[in-house]
Parts: C-alpha cells; sequence; structure tokens
C-alpha cells in the first residue's frame, strides 16, 4: 500500500471508515479553565465540581498564504470631540453618581449582588426615571427591560408595587439572544436597555445549558456589539458565586466598561451599589440606598443615618472617618473582647477584613505589649456597610483597646489611620475631607496621623476640630490608662 493514496481513495478501496475527532471539551463554569478531561476539582480555581461537558466551537480553518488579506484600518488623532460626550442622567443621584455623572450612550454595565438584594428592583426604578427624561436629542428616552427570569405579569406586580406601573418602558419575557439581537436591531435602537439576567440568556448556536461558560461569553459578546454598534446603554444583571464574586468567565467583566456590585446584609435595610470598574467614572465610588416597602430610596447623607442609633459613652466604640470613591462617610466600628473559655480564641468580623483584624491583633501584642491572644475578638461595622480602606485601622484598634479597658471613646471624636507593623501610625489621602465631613456632624475632636504629607489639608480644619495627632499605637495607650501595664518590646 502506498503512503500517498488520499484518504479518499483508501477508503473507496479498503472500505476504511475516518473516525471524527472529538469535539467536546470540559469547561470549569467558575472560572473558565478548559480541560482535556473530567477532573473534580478546578486546579485553575480550586472548586469542586464545577467542571462540566461542552461542545467545542469549531476551528476556523486556516487562511491560504496570499489570499485577500483584512481592510485597511483608517487612523484619527487625539482631537476631536467624542460623540459619548452626552450623558444621559436618570434622575436618580446616587445611581449616577457611581456611573460617573450618568450613563454614556452605548455603555455596558454588569450589576451583580447577591439574590434577592434588589438588582432587579434597582433597574426597574432606573428605567421608570429614565422613561421620563430627554435624550441627547430631545426626544423621550426609550427604555426596554427584558426579563428572563421573570413573566411579564411578575414584572408587571413589581412595578405597581413600586409606583411605575404607568412608565414608559417596553417590557419583554425572552431568553434567545438571537430573537433579542433581531429585535433590537430592527427599527429606531432604543436609548436604554436592561437584559436580567445574563445566566439565563442562550446562544441556539451552542449545545451547552444557559448559564454555562460557553453560553454566558456568547451571549454577552453579541449583546455587547449589538450595544456598541446601535449606541444604545446596556445594563447585564449577573448573578454572583458564593464568595460574592460574579458568576460565569472573567473575561465578561473585561468586556463591559463599567461593573457595579449591589452590597448589603439582608439584616440591614441599607444597600450599597459599588463601582469595582468605569471607563468613564471614577472607580470605588459608592451610591446608598435604603430599602423600603416603596422600593430603594436614595440616601444623600448616610453618615447622618449610619450614625443615628449610636449611643455614646460604650466602651468598644469607636467613629471612623473614612472615605468611600469621592464621598466621606463616618460609620461606627464596634469592638468586644473578653477572655477566651479555653483553646483557639475565637475572631469574627463583619464589615472588614479579617486578616487586616489579626494584623491589628499582632501589632497590639507584640509592639504594645497588651495580651490579645487569650481574648475572644468580635468586631462589627454598624450599618451593614463593607470598608476596604486601611486607614480604619487605628479606630479598630481604638475600639478593640476601649473594650479591654472599659473606658469609652470620647463621644464627639473621630478616628482614622493606617498601621504599620512596627505599631507606626502612618498618613492617609484627604485628610481634610474627612475632618470636614466630621465637623459638619458636629464632632469636636479628631485622633489623626501625624501631618508630615497633607500638612496643607489639615490646617484647613484646623480652627473648627480640636486635632490630636499620633505617631506610634503605644501613644493611644495612654488614652485608656494602659500604659503602665504594658511590657517593654
Amino acid at each position: 500500500m502506498s503512503n500517498s493514496l488520499s484518504t479518499a481513495v483508501r477508503t473507496a478501496r479498503f472500505g476504511w471508515k475516518c473516525v471524527a475527532k472529538n469535539t467536546s471539551r470540559f469547561v470549569c463554569q467558575n472560572c473558565g479553565a478548559v480541560y482535556p478531561r473530567w477532573a473534580g476539582k478546578c486546579e485553575a480555581c480550586g472548586e469542586w465540581n464545577t467542571i462540566a461537558e461542552e461542545e467545542a466551537p469549531a476551528a476556523a480553518a486556516p487562511k491560504a498564504t496570499g489570499g485577500k488579506g483584512g481592510r485597511k484600518i483608517e487612523f484619527v488623532g487625539l482631537s476631536g470631540v467624542p460623540e459619548t460626550s452626552f450623558r444621559l442622567k436618570s434622575g436618580i443621584s446616587e445611581l449616577d453618581r457611581v456611573c460617573g455623572g450618568g450613563l454614556v450612550a452605548g455603555s455596558v454595565l454588569l450589576i451583580g449582588g447577591d439574590p434577592g438584594i434588589g438588582k432587579s428592583t434597582l433597574l426597574l426604578q432606573a428605567t421608570g426615571a429614565l422613561s421620563r427624561v430627554c435624550n441627547a436629542a430631545g426626544k423621550p428616552v426609550r427604555c426596554v427591560y427584558i426579563s428572563g427570569e421573570e413573566s411579564v405579569d411578575q414584572v408587571r406586580l413589581r412595578a405597581s408595587r413600586l409606583g411605575l406601573a404607568s412608565a414608559n418602558v417596553d417590557l419583554a419575557s425572552a431568553t434567545n439572544v438571537r430573537d433579542i439581537v433581531a429585535t433590537l436591531d430592527s427599527g429606531e435602537a432604543p436609548d436604554v436597555v436592561v437584559i436580567d439576567s445574563i445566566q439565563t440568556m442562550f446562544v441556539d448556536t451552542l449545545d451547552s445549558a444557559p448559564g454555562t461558560v460557553g453560553q454566558v461569553r456568547a451571549g454577552g459578546n453579541e449583546l455587547i456589539r449589538l450595544a456598541k454598534r446601535r449606541g444604545f446603554a446596556l445594563f447585564l444583571v449577573g448573578h454572583v458565586t458564593k464568595e460574592g464574586t460574579l458568576a460565569g468567565p472573567r473575561v465578561l467583566e473585561h468586556m463591559v466598561d463599567t461593573v457595579l456590585y449591589f452590597e448589603g446584609d439582608r439584616g440591614h435595610h441599607f444597600r450599597i451599589l459599588r463601582g469595582v470598574k468605569n471607563r468613564f467614572g471614577a472607580t470605588d465610588e459608592i451610591g446608598v440606598f435604603e430599602m423600603t416597602d416603596k422600593g430603594l430610596a436614595e440616601v444623600p447623607n448616610p453618615s447622618a443615618l449610619f450614625l443615628a442609633e449610636r449611643r455614646g459613652n460604650i466602651s468598644g466604640s469607636c467613629v471612623y472617618a473614612g472615605i468611600e470613591g469621592s464621598r466621606p462617610m463616618l460609620v461606627e466600628i464596634q469592638a468586644l473582647a473578653g477572655i477566651s473559655g479555653g483553646g483557639s480564641p475565637r475572631r469574627a468580623v463583619v464589615g472588614w477584613d479579617s486578616s487586616r483584624l489579626a494584623m491589628v491583633l499582632a501589632v497590639l501584642e507584640a509592639r504594645c505589649g497588651v495580651r490579645m491572644s487569650d481574648k475572644d475578638v468580635y468586631l462589627n461595622v454598624a450599618g451593614g456597610i463593607r470598608l476596604t480602606e486601611p486607614a480604619a485601622d487605628l479606630a479598630v484598634a481604638a475600639a478593640l483597646l476601649s473594650s479591654v479597658s472599659q473606658i469609652p471613646v470620647p463621644a464627639d471624636m473621630v478616628v482614622f489611620g493606617e498601621i504599620g507593623l512596627s505599631g507606626e501610625v502612618r498618613a492617609v489621602p484627604q485628610p481634610g475631607l474627612r475632618l470636614k465631613e466630621a465637623a459638619k456632624l458636629g464632632f469636636a475632636r479628631a485622633l489623626i496621623p501625624p501631618a508630615r504629607v497633607n500638612k496643607k489639608s489639615v490646617k484647613e480644619s484646623d480652627t473648627v476640630l480640636r486635632l490630636t495627632e499620633i505617631g506610634h499605637l503605644k501613644t493611644l495607650l495612654d488614652m485608656f490608662g494602659m500604659a503602665e501595664n504594658r511590657r517593654d518590646s
């Protein structure tokens, strides 16, 4: 038999059959990692039982050398007026703040949050408010709300409860991406489109089930391309994993322009809309809402609301002056330290980083001689908000020492500052903005880091608040009468 015989000739002469190559692959539904065979644990993200079999996409045939190339790309300069300079304001100032001042035409926003936190309620209220304003052409904004999780009647019930039954919003219940794209691509383009949610959408050219990595990637890509081409603002609602991150492929977060997280504890009525990515505005900006029986209400002054139930002259309580995005915010940090009943002491944290608490406890014991290894420690940020700034270190340390010594932090004092591993207190950004917010709410004193870097910003508020600069945690022990009990380190 000659090796030069083609496959077709060999099949015809000898009756051989060509075996088709396997076109399936195994994909992790949590991170999108691809494997040639099934495995119980994903080596990329460490999750168990998340690898599922999917149909592999067909490989494109290689183009022959010398074939027709692509189209020529035209280059332009940096000068000129961008077409996306107009921002569509929804009328919900907290939402507009997080989006960078309003919605940009052709932008894609991905919003995620725990089930039942209020994502659908927020977007239904946003489309209802947007339907009452005008776009750049002076025409009423056309809003489209497409739900893949609820029927039309269910969405109407929510709209009636929110007082939006008469809002001019086009409503539909659909899950086929091909049908949605064909509908939105015909006629005059809408101004705002909401897809609730991207995990329920499916592309009929793929054999995998809705919600899988391949479906989310393909469906999101089709909808994003359509939004960019037609120039409407697109909201994509995304589910979250048990760790609180957006489910589906990580590439979806890179494809969109803005990523928003809707946070909050179900035991509290506060909701935080946090921007973690924004190509058209500042990141880490937050909007504060209050959940009521009529839907989500804006909170223009969250500091006053978070401190409304605070009781003064209580040991273990300290007011922290923080910055969330561009907004100063005062919150109460509560700490409780008691003798452990035996075994390993317990550390329970709500609203703050547990590893950061472990660092502060270690610094207090190693650098200040305050014994914390035999105490159960409970830390809570009142109001259900989650703090991410290292500037809260000094306030946490003050609350802990207050709990141990049973001496309250002065009720008219705010605290902020970052703690280093040697016990030094480091400067933090925008101290003047923090102090002005504290003065506005009636505080008279502030415990702050040494103003070596931001001396000018601090002096602007020097006449309003009585400032106490602290360079090391050992100085903080004098406030609580613990200096004579510390060990020399």
